[in-house]
């Protein structure tokens, strides 16, 4: 039915009751559009509130379901940046460096974009990925991010933590005009003994930025040794003797008391061969208020060597209250070089991350003819320095890095998938090949304490049953879980900074007093008492040998004689450089010569 118009075209109408339904139809579009857009609202804000009060694994339940893009949802940017922030907060930087990429991918054009990729780069600065980080904040558009000056704080505190000339190097000549490499750089050739100073590149480093020399120059060699007839040594460590009671069960801070205890046995034992030493204890109480208030004292201002903290947040204050009074420390346990920095009155008793992992590639190459190599981390900072660190060495040696992967509890199934899915099978369905071909690699380096992790490779090899030497860290000795014959049966070898050949006369004689002070000497693996004892050892007869400022002696005379350990070799990055690996020969843990 149609109705002429005055021009002459036709209009045509529609009967009443389909006007109506259209109309009625329109209307509940237009309502559930406006309610699914309140839904959104009131969920983002319900998620908004989480983050706000601090309850972030709440915000990341109440973020998710307005991840997904749609285009009546304006908060898929905005949640997937909180949600991501939330992930930082409780240490899940996988997730968040996941989520925060993503948002570069889907949103590049996001108004907030300066924001993602500040927040990027702090996860791999974190990560210790430093060239990533930077390269991701040349793409921040400082004159428009409010936190300008903060980049430049930001860059200043973990480029400090790069202690390696050559590498900073290397990166300044990526970043030629960036201020705080240049810094950087200077800083870490001012702390090398003076032999190994590059000056021309610190003084071109210097006056390109103008820096005043005054700051580099006054830190490049450590003051002259002072010879005492007693020294005072400050243990900081974590007691928290407000929670220990009387009872004879392990307590919460088992290990900082082991640790102390072989430290005493030692003391007694250097004072039987003339070392005075005056044995010092503090609480840090795991505060760093705790830390800061101890930092006030006369006491601790006058003390020959300070040992630890054992934690990174309350080690901060005390690397600049070190390098304030030019007071030597060394943490006994850490093997982060974070607890060094740029502090030259900084050491490490242990094999720093980066030794480990440079070390662990020297071994395979000289040892393993089959030079094409696979290399397996876990998600933790940590894990990615040694992998890293490996696989740039083994390059250097002609190892080939055929694969390299970061893997998590979520993803390690993968590693099975990788190494041992079955292609080929033989008439009583054996797997005869696999994806990764029988030989095709000669070894496999696992940086991770991750049971689900190395637990995965061992399998996988396992199954293959070819000739791959799977190189692994000491800690997996104290997973009863694994069956320890099938590290001998599959040849596997670990890097042991805490390594003690329990036939040898001294390490016999230590187990004796214990077994007499305590009456049982403890089962595991890694034990604390034990690398007590040995570190003070060290510390007492390098004291002696050396005096108060006794890196300049060590790094001269090379090698410094363990006592329960293969012993102690400091490197200019001011960490062990003498790093034993060990494996199973019948059934006795053997050092690799």
């Amino acid at each position: 039915m149609g109705i002429k118009s005055a021009n002459g075209f036709m209009i045509y109408s529609l009967p009443y009751h389909r006007c109506l339904g259209l109309a009625i139809t329109f209307v509940l579009l237009l309502f559930f559009q406006v309610s699914e857009g309140q839904d959104f609202k009131r969920q983002y804000k319900n998620a908004k509130d989480f983050f706000n009060s601090g309850k972030n694994n709440l915000a990341m339940e109440a973020f998710n379901p307005l991840l997904i893009y749609d285009k009546s949802n304006p908060y898929a940017e905005y949640a997937s940046f909180y949600y991501a922030m939330a992930a930082m907060r409780q240490n899940y930087l996988a997730v968040a460096k996941d989520m925060l990429l993503n948002i570069r991918k889907q949103y590049p054009q996001w108004d907030q974009m300066n924001e993602v990729n500040y927040w990027l780069a702090k996860i791999y600065f974190d990560q210790r990925e430093y060239f990533q980080a930077m390269q991701i904040l040349k793409a921040v558009k400082q004159e428009d991010f409010i936190e300008s000056q903060e980049i430049s704080r930001m860059k200043r505190f973990y480029l400090a933590q790069m202690t390696d000339p050559e590498i900073l190097t290397m990166m300044w000549e990526e970043h030629p005009l960036d201020a705080e490499v240049g810094r950087s750089l200077a800083k870490a050739i001012s702390r090398q003994p003076l032999l190994q100073q590059d000056r021309v590149m610190m003084d071109s480093a210097i006056s390109f930025f103008k820096f005043p020399k005054e700051q580099f120059v006054s830190s490049s060699s450590a003051p002259a040794p002072v010879f005492k007839n007693k020294y005072t040594v400050s243990v900081l460590f974590p007691f928290l003797a407000s929670t220990l009671d009387p009872s004879p069960g392990k307590k919460q801070n088992q290990i900082m008391l082991d640790l102390y205890e072989g430290m005493r046995m030692a003391n007694d034992s250097l004072r039987n061969q003339g070392v005075n030493i005056d044995l010092l204890a503090y609480d840090t109480d795991r505060s760093q208020a705790a830390v800061n208030k101890l930092l006030e004292t006369e006491e601790l201002k006058n003390a020959d060597l300070i040992v630890g903290p054992l934690f990174k947040d309350e080690a901060i204050p005390v690397l600049q209250f070190s390098e304030k009074y030019k007071t030597n420390m060394i943490n006994p346990v850490q093997n982060n070089s974070d607890f060094v920095g740029q502090n030259p009155y900084a050491l490490l008793f242990m094999s720093s991350l980066e030794t480990i992992g440079a070390k662990s590639a020297e071994l395979l190459a000289s040892r393993i003819k089959n030079k094409n190599c696979m290399v397996v981390y876990g998600d933790k900072p940590k894990d990615s320095v040694e992998a890293i660190n490996f696989s740039r060495r083994a390059r250097e040696l002609g190892l080939k890095i055929v694969w390299e992967e970061e893997f998590h509890k979520e993803t390690a199934a993968r590693i099975i998938n990788i190494l041992a899915t079955p292609t080929e099978f033989d008439e009583l369905k054996n797997p005869i090949q696999f994806k990764m071909k029988l030989d095709s690699i000669g070894s496999v380096f696992v940086a991770s304490d991750d049971p689900l992790i190395y637990t995965k490779v061992i399998s996988s090899v396992e199954t293959r049953g070819d000739s791959v030497v799977i190189v692994g860290s000491e800690s997996w000795l104290d997973n009863s879980s694994v069956d320890l014959t099938k590290f001998e049966r599959l040849h596997v070898m670990f890097a042991a900074p805490t390594y003690t050949s329990f036939t040898q006369p001294s390490f016999i004689d230590f187990r004796k007093k214990f077994i007499k002070t305590h009456g049982a000497f403890p089962q595991e693996y890694i034990n604390y008492s034990k690398l007590g004892y040995d570190f003070m050892m060290f510390a007492g007869q390098a004291l002696k040998k050396y005096g108060t400022y006794f890196q300049d002696g060590l790094l001269k005379d090379g090698i410094f004689p363990g006592w329960l350990s293969k012993g102690y070799r400091l490197s200019p990055n001011r960490d062990n450089q003498e790093l034993p690996f060990i494996y199973f020969r019948l059934g006795e843990l053997t050092a690799v010569e």
